[in-house]
């Protein structure tokens, strides 16, 4: 069965076939071929009950919270609020774009709306400190992973859906590790401008750096009320989430008036498909997960690894290589639908934690991210900059060594991951 699904799924990749008939088309033929007696009314039921979880909620609001905060002024005032602090440090314009990525990604939890928010804004900027266009296209691009494993992640969201894991504790984890790949990032900018001679900017006064805080007051609410509400137990992620799209209405319409009523409509026409594209793969991702567990492939993976003697060690070797492999070819929440089912209960069944197993999955969804040929950022890059793909991608190499660097290191030293989680919740 593990065969019909990989080689009619290569075939339907390989003719340029969507990617929810890539993973729609293989499970209705394991349907056919060794569940014939399964109805097809109870087909259609696992499709449509696969996305009927409020957990899943949060995603619309979600993707709705960082359509508004990208158009409007919440994401400006944040980049500059971070420009003000550390922008005087050597490589300041390149620590900035790192610190703004995360705090973006505070309160978007999306990878490709904040290469699409900070692009325009920051990549100029990184050009006249001096940083060649090779290096500032492959930062700009790499550091909004971070926005991936900082929380609000819906990356996250999606894995504690499919595999019953506890948002919170995968975003206290994720803060960590997502700080840890932001530090990685930070350590080679300074480096780079070391080895280039790029200086920073000159120091902002205190007075200054005040009024800054003062500008981004209301910008900042948004990850204190999301990531306070969560961790204080106030509200659940679902609930913060939808609390963060009345919050950023409220900032951008009332306190910013960045946008009309023509706006609005306009950002909610493109936040509905962007959450219509997520969905229709999460369903059909749904269906081919059904089919995997009835047909016992987690057991059969389980049985070949106790046959060849294989140990955690060896497992999540082969986890990050799977990973890294699909990145390069399909888009990530595909890769995390494919892959999760079969080796989540593989996983804890060598002891290895939950929240850990999500931490590398999250890690080789957000190297997938930027790996070519088909790293979904790079596109949006080249779609915001108007810069020619390939010039992105000669950019980002130094930054894919760098992030398997950082993936190894989480992978094999679960601590980094389980510190926050266990300070928090025990």
């Amino acid at each position: 069965m593990i065969a019909l699904i990989a080689i009619l799924a290569l075939f339907l990749l390989v003719a340029g076939f969507e990617m929810f008939l890539v993973l729609g088309i293989p499970a209705l033929a394991i349907k056919e071929t060794y569940f014939g007696g399964l109805p097809d009314p109870a087909v259609v039921q696992k499709i449509f009950g696969g996305i009927d979880h409020t957990t899943l909620l949060a995603i619309p609001f979600f993707i709705f919270a960082a359509h508004l905060m990208g158009s409007g002024q919440i994401a400006r005032n944040l980049t500059e609020l971070v420009r003000a602090l550390i922008g005087h440090t050597r490589g300041g314009m390149g620590h900035t774009v790192i610190g703004g990525s995360m705090a973006f990604g505070s309160v978007s939890g999306s990878a490709p709306a904040t290469v699409a928010a900070l692009g325009k804004m920051v990549y100029p900027e990184m050009r006249k400190s001096g940083f060649s266009e090779k290096f500032s296209l492959g930062l700009l691009v790499s550091s909004a992973e971070t926005a991936l494993l900082i929380p609000p992640s819906i990356t996250f969201i999606i894995y504690g859906w499919m595999t019953g894991t506890s948002i919170a504790r995968l975003f206290a984890g994720g803060l960590a590790v997502g700080l840890f790949l932001g530090l990685a990032f930070a350590i080679y900018v300074m480096f780079e401008a070391r080895r280039t001679g790029v200086k920073g900017d000159a120091r902002t006064s205190w007075p200054e750096r005040l009024k800054a805080v003062k500008s981004a007051g209301w910008a900042l609410g948004m990850p204190a009320i999301i990531l306070g509400g969560i961790y204080s137990g106030t509200i659940t992620p679902t609930e913060a989430a939808a609390v963060s799209v009345i919050y950023a209405i409220f900032v951008e319409m009332v306190v910013y008036r960045n946008f009309s009523f023509g706006d609005l409509v306009r950002i909610t026409e493109q936040s509905a498909i962007s959450t219509s594209v997520i969905f229709v793969l999460l369903a059909m991702g749904g269906l081919i997960s059904f089919f995997v567990t009835l047909a016992q492939v987690p057991n059969q993976i389980t049985g070949f690894l106790a046959m060849i003697d294989a140990g955690p060690l060896l497992f999540l070797l082969v986890v990050n290589v799977c990973f890294l492999i699909a990145g390069m070819f399909i888009d990530p929440n595909s890769a995390l639908l494919i892959l999760v089912p079969p080796l989540y209960p593989v996983a804890t069944s060598l002891g290895i934690d939950p929240v850990h197993f999500g931490m590398i999955v999250t890690l080789n969804i957000s190297l997938g991210m930027i790996t070519p040929p088909f790293g979904l950022d790079i596109f949006v890059a080249s779609s915001t900059l108007g810069k020619p793909v390939m010039d992105i991608i000669k950019g980002v190499w130094p930054f894919v060594a760098v992030n398997l660097i950082v993936l190894i290191i989480v992978t094999y030293v679960p601590e980094i991951t389980l510190f926050i989680p266990k300070l928090i919740f025990g």
